[in-house]
């Protein structure tokens, strides 16, 4: 290392060590109380883990995450003293919760999590020191503790150096820590996202090593880490992690597969490059709150293009999973004609599939399942439209196509187009814009947000004379492809629309009697 870098590693440290100082120098008064009443009791207390490494980072503190010496049930009888309401969030794993004004703390027990062999859950044993706690902690840079009440920095680990440096490292050796909790693999995606870190050789190298100790850690806890991960800051180190240390293959097998499709004859684009072009395209197309004004009702002077059909404030997990999965279809797809090109088609549709079949097998919740599949089958719907001109009636069927997600397809469609032909680019960027603009217009005259058809179920049953059944359906079904294809009727000529409609089904029906 050169003198300059040398120096600003010295600069650096000196000014985290000031933020962190300053930030644990305004710690709620409550916190200071607490660690007064574990020291008076003969227990020690401390901050850990992440509000201490967020500190130093120049981050607010959100949670008040505390160790302590003290066992569950003493920690229950301390905080029910601190005044606060007191709840068991897990006695089995040392760690009770506890509520007072508008400061909420977890209060762990000194431990150590490991998995036996074939296990599925961890087991705990509890330590007797703050300095073994923080050893078996998943990095460095969240194994730093600060001591209440004096408010002392312990790290015995080397944590403020990785955060100067910005690396991940395990307290002790990646392999132990990664077998100890094989979870530690995706939090190391997980923190690379979200602190936008790099990861130590012998961390990745471990990663690499022990990926299929994965299979033994709930789905559930899987997924919660992928989720954290692709609502970071910068999703895509986390997966360029997983993907380049084969952890993919065993959490994200399609997105692993992408890579496959590189075609070193050039025929089409690199899928998996793209994917992460399209992911960060995506992230960038989100609402941040600065934006917001742009959505205001008095905002009608701004140009629809802009408006995205409203808001998809950041960051926004459904839109992010979407444009990750939305080609994992193409590597079921791929053919080589005749003519020398490379075709997908269909990847829209099985994409789809895939992707519902994935997110079910990490436990997501059904309605992102079925918003993400939904996105990924739709994500080619409007390029067409760069082609043709679309008529009213083709909007209308797209925007009803699209329901609730329109202002997240509108994003997808566009941050998916990546075209190293700066022509194309323009072209389709040109015709995403005209697009989003002829959805405000229609809107604007026609209430598109809310399409259905000039006359309900009730309406048609008592026009009609029926009761609820089959004939209903095809009725309401007919009376909606007529508000598609010509807007809003009104309602006198809705209704001679629905008997002149009901008199040809009559009448075909008695001639095919």
């Amino acid at each position: 290392m050169g003198l300059g870098a040398e120096m600003d590693q010295v600069n650096r440290r000196a000014h985290l060590l000031m933020q962190g100082q300053r930030a644990l120098a305004d710690l709620p008064q409550s916190i200071i109380e607490l660690g007064s009443i574990f020291a008076d009791a003969g227990h020690e207390l401390s901050l850990v883990g992440g509000p201490v490494r967020d500190a130093f980072l120049g981050l607010p503190i959100h949670d008040y995450d505390l160790t302590t010496s003290a066992r569950p049930s003493e920690t229950e009888t301390l905080l029910a003293s601190w005044g606060g309401t007191t709840w068991d969030i897990g006695r089995q794993f040392g760690t009770i919760g506890a509520h007072r004004g508008k400061i909420t703390v977890e209060v762990t027990t000194y431990r150590r999590d490991f998995y036996e062999r074939g296990s599925r859950k961890p087991d705990v044993d509890f330590g007797d020191s703050l300095e073994g706690d923080l050893s078996r902690r998943d990095f460095t840079v969240n194994a730093m503790a600060v001591r209440l009440p004096s408010q002392v920095l312990v790290d015995p680990c080397g944590g403020v150096d990785d955060l100067v440096a910005g690396i991940l490292r395990t307290p002790i050796t990646a392999q132990q820590s990664f077998d100890d909790d094989p979870l530690r693999i995706m939090r190391a995606a997980r923190f690379a996202a979200q602190l936008q870190f790099d990861v130590a050789p012998d961390v990745m190298a471990a990663m690499e090593e022990m990926a299929s100790r994965l299979s033994i850690v709930s789905a559930e806890r899987v997924r919660a880490e992928i989720e954290r991960m692709m609502t970071a800051p910068a999703p895509r180190r986390g997966i360029e992690l997983v993907v380049y240390t084969g952890v993919a293959d065993v959490v994200l097998p399609e997105v692993a597969k992408l890579r496959k499709t590189v075609d070193e004859h050039g025929r089409h684009k690199d899928v998996y490059e793209h994917t992460l072009q399209v992911l960060d395209r995506a992230i960038a197309l989100e609402t941040r709150p600065e934006d917001l004004p742009l959505y205001d009702d008095s905002a009608e002077a701004q140009d629809p293009a802009d408006l995205m059909a409203g808001p998809v404030p950041s960051p926004d997990l459904t839109l992010r999973l979407a444009a990750l999965f939305h080609d994992i279809g193409k590597p079921a797809t791929r053919r080589f004609e005749r003519d020398g090109t490379v075709t997908f088609r269909g990847h829209d549709v099985i994409g789809a599939r895939m992707a519902a079949r994935r997110m079910r097998a990490l436990r997501f919740d059904r309605q992102t399942e079925k918003d993400v599949s939904r996105l990924v089958e739709l994500h080619l719907r409007a390029f067409g439209f760069s082609d043709r001109e679309w008529t009213d009636s083709a909007v209308r069927r797209f925007v009803k196509d699209a329901g609730p997600l329109l202002p997240r397809l509108l994003r997808l469609i566009r941050a998916d187009i990546t075209s190293q032909n700066r022509r194309k680019v323009v072209r389709l960027q040109a015709a995403n814009d005209e697009l989003a603009r002829r959805i405000a217009a229609i809107a604007q005259k026609e209430e598109l947000d809310a399409i259905r058809p000039d006359l309900d179920g009730q309406e048609i049953m008592a026009l009609l004379g029926l009761k609820p059944g089959p004939a209903v359906g095809a009725a309401r079904n007919h009376m909606m492809e007529i508000r598609l294809d010509e807007g809003p009727l009104g309602h006198d000529e809705a209704v001679a629309r629905l008997l002149a409609w009901w008199q040809s089904q009559q009448t075909e029906q008695s001639e095919s009697d």
